[in-house]
């Protein structure tokens, strides 16, 4: 942050030199000035970039500095989820936004709520990632208000002190504009298509860019069945094209996260190009299905046959024409997708697991370290997973090998809350509790988020303001489950007006009008109640 005084000496010195007609007041312009840090995308994504970069040379240098999002559909929910962080926290370091595609394309469309299948408006995604950092410069804009507010009284008290310590926060202040990793999916088309959306999201603010090696157009969610991969060098293409929109564009530390769906993806709908065995192609037509051929006579009409492992294989086709891979080859193949994204450009990894599991996922990046020594993740917690249920049974499990009894316990049924109250319960809860950190240390994971949680959030609020507001309660539902609650915990949007601008409205006016500004704040204005 510029140091206040010297801004306004600047802009002194810069009325003084245009004359004194502009009639403008220096103080004022230097307070607009740094109420509007950022100029555009292009200075976001520059400075959250460096952001990204210093925290993962840190993380390199001791795993327990990890870092963490939550995944936001609109501008305001990431708004208010920063301004939490500063309250609650003092600082946002090391705490990110998510942009998630699964919450576009449910949220976000104008075809209305869709399956996570790439199938929304592409122009969604960067539209998304400017509406979050309009809403992030509006906190930094209302925060430092507040701050300037502060400042006039202290001056106005003739309080030296408490004007030195006001000055002090507006010169250090720290702003809600922290790095977004954005969401690219598959890239919405071949490597054009995928590049020209990228320079979107970059010229918008993302610092990080996502993409999956998935089919474009056979894309699915990462949670769900059907997944379709692509041969290596089709990906690696999209990751070249992401890096030049970076470049293009001038942020050089600009992040690209590749992502690996070959863990719960058992189709391909291409024979990868190989020229010589054990080229990337040639490893990835090794991993087919099918059945080795002697002669012509095994192959009936319509058959592809491909030299793999030094052999002719047949490679099973489905009726839609995709290819299948050998059953429990997953995990080899994410192995491979991983060494080779971080061989080519990719800065981190993410494998999407279809349950959160430390042990698992260690296995899989001490293989990649092998190849990798400094391979880092990101890692979706997901709300796909039945998080209370999975770490009962991990629990349970390890109580068996252990010798333990466990006849008070069904493993098919531990959801149940018959089962709340007991130790195995207890001690599920505090391994959900310290995964993120236990993660980070064992399993390589840099980065922890939560896709869709804002998502599950308004829903859950929503559905407990409509039971008591229309129930019984009443208007009380609303001023006990909301209101009431926003005063006492110190929520910022109880001044809803206040969070809507009125204020620095009110301040412009003063600044373009003076004392015939007519201001919104005054006596009559029901926000003083607060």
């Amino acid at each position: 942050m510029s140091d206040y005084k010297t801004e306004i000496d600047a802009i002194s010195s810069l009325r003084a030199a245009n004359g004194e007609n502009w009639g403008i007041d220096p103080e004022y312009a230097a307070r607009m000035r740094l109420q509007n840090r950022f100029k555009t995308g292009l200075d976001i994504a520059r400075y959250t970039a460096k952001i990204m970069r210093q925290d993962m040379a840190e993380y390199d240098a001791d795993s327990a500095q990890y870092t963490q999002s939550l995944g936001c559909w609109h501008g305001f929910i990431g708004q208010q989820k920063l301004i939490a962080i500063k309250k609650h926290f003092g600082n946002t370091n090391k705490r990110y936004l998510y942009l998630s595609g699964w919450m576009i394309a449910a949220l976000r469309s104008e075809f209305g709520p869709l399956p996570d299948q790439s199938m929304h408006e592409k122009t969604s995604v960067p539209a998304l990632i400017e509406e979050l950092y309009t809403f992030l410069r509006q906190a930094d804009a209302r925060e430092l208000g507040g701050l300037f507010r502060e400042l006039d009284a202290a001056k106005e008290a003739g309080d030296a002190a408490k004007e030195t310590e006001v000055q002090g926060k507006i010169d250090n202040f720290q702003t809600h504009v922290v790095p977004i990793i954005a969401d690219i999916d598959a890239g919405f088309g071949n490597e054009e298509a995928t590049y020209l959306l990228a320079k979107k999201m970059i010229e918008a603010g993302a610092c990080a860019i996502q993409i999956e090696n998935q089919v474009s157009d056979e894309k699915q969610c990462g949670h769900q069945d059907g997944k379709v991969t692509v041969p290596h060098s089709d990906f690696l293409a999209k990751i070249r094209a992401v890096r030049y929109a970076f470049l293009e564009l001038g942020v050089d530390d600009g992040v690209i996260v590749a992502r690996t769906d070959s863990l719960g993806a058992g189709l391909t709908k291409q024979i990868a190009v190989t020229n010589e065995p054990g080229d990337l192609g040639d490893q990835y037509n090794a991993f087919l299905d099918g059945d080795y051929v002697e002669s012509a006579a095994d192959i009936d009409n319509g058959d592809v046959v491909v030299k793999a492992n030094g052999k002719l294989l047949k490679p099973k086709r489905l009726a839609s024409g995709l290819f299948q891979f050998k059953k429990g080859s997953g995990e080899d193949r994410v192995v491979l997708d991983c060494i080779t994204s971080l061989q080519n450009g990719a800065d981190l990894l993410w494998i999407e697991t279809e349950k959160p599991h430390v042990g698992q996922i260690a296995g899989m990046v001490n293989r990649i370290r092998e190849a990798v020594p400094n391979a880092k993740l990101v890692y979706n917690n997901s709300p796909s997973f039945n998080w209370t249920l999975n770490f009962r049974q991990q629990v349970f499990d390890a109580m068996v090998e252990a010798g333990q009894d466990v006849s008070a316990y069904d493993r098919a049924n531990l959801m149940s809350v018959e089962y709340d109250e007991t130790e195995l319960a207890a001690a599920a809860d505090e391994k959900i509790r310290t995964f993120q950190r236990d993660a980070a240390r064992e399993a390589g994971i840099f980065h922890h988020l939560i896709t869709l949680p804002t998502y599950h959030t308004a829903a859950l609020s929503t559905d407990n303001l409509a039971k008591e507001y229309f129930g019984e309660a009443g208007m009380l539902g609303y001023v006990a489950g909301v209101q009431r609650k926003e005063i006492r915990q110190g929520i910022a949007c109880v001044k809803h007006q206040n969070m809507a601008g009125s204020d620095m409205g009110d301040d412009h006016k003063e600044y373009f009008s003076g004392d015939a500004a007519l201001k919104a704040s005054g006596k009559d204005n029901t926000m003083n109640q607060f």
